[in-house]
């Protein structure tokens, strides 16, 4: 996987929002489990993308710094080589001379070359060094979201057990809402108080029966005396 791709997706993740990817989740908690996965994962590869892409760098620099270095030191063999042949030439020495003139210049040459390789890894080695910056930047945010979506779902799996706490406590206090020992005593005192009123009419009931009896008994005795006064006077008459 390249480092350009790594970037993208370290860029990505690191700006991911949080609570929006919950709300749009059928099952947050499972989602959750699934972006720390997925962010242990990528945050694994983006490491070891930093890691190459740093050691690419520091070879980069390494090869700049002996490039640099070795336009300087053939800068100074071409300083002592054409010194030597100004030395030769003023001596008499012209072919000697023109020997170390032409190491002079050989030496210039490696000079310039030395030098524009230096030249050509400095655009690179800034664009190495602004990538690795970005990399570590991005690793480091999506280290902070992993910590996040870690106490997200902490969190979330606390609220579903203290719900689910409550939920059971409810259905607890429900059930014994419709077992109430006190809603079956109301019933059955309405049960007997029921009885009870069929008592006091049976009771009445039967006084008024019993009181027609009385009435009747009373009306019998009167209808005797009746009698035995209209005997008594038919005897008197006689």
């Amino acid at each position: 996987m390249s480092k350009q791709t790594i970037l993208g997706r370290v860029t990505q993740l690191a700006k991911a929002n949080i609570n929006a990817l919950l709300d749009q989740a059928e099952d947050p908690q499972k989602m959750l489990d699934q972006l720390i996965r997925d962010y242990t994962s990528n945050i694994a590869e983006a490491e070891q993308a930093v890691a190459a892409t740093i050691g690419n760098l520091r070879l980069m620099e390494q090869d700049h710094k002996e490039d640099v270095e070795a336009a300087a030191e053939w800068g100074s063999k071409a300083l002592a080589a054409s010194r030597k042949a100004d030395e030769l030439r003023g001596a008499g020495s012209v072919a000697e001379a023109d020997k170390f003139d032409n190491l002079a210049k050989v030496a210039l040459g490696r000079q310039l070359q030395s030098e524009q390789e230096a030249k050509t890894a400095m655009p690179t080695i800034a664009s190495q060094s602004e990538v690795v910056d970005k990399l570590r930047t991005g690793l480091d945010q999506m280290k902070v979201k992993l910590s996040e979506l870690k106490a997200k779902r902490d969190e979330l799996v606390a609220r579903a057990k203290s719900a689910q706490a409550q939920n059971q406590m409810m259905d607890a206090v429900k059930s014994i809402d419709v077992l109430d020992p006190t809603s079956e005593l109301s019933r059955f005192e309405d049960k007997v108080r029921r009885e009870e009123a069929r008592a006091l009419g049976k009771q009445e009931l039967a006084a008024s029966s019993l009181d027609a009896q009385f009435e009747q008994l009373d009306s019998l005795g009167a209808s005797a005396e009746v009698e035995a006064r209209l005997a008594a006077l038919k005897t008197g008459a006689s």
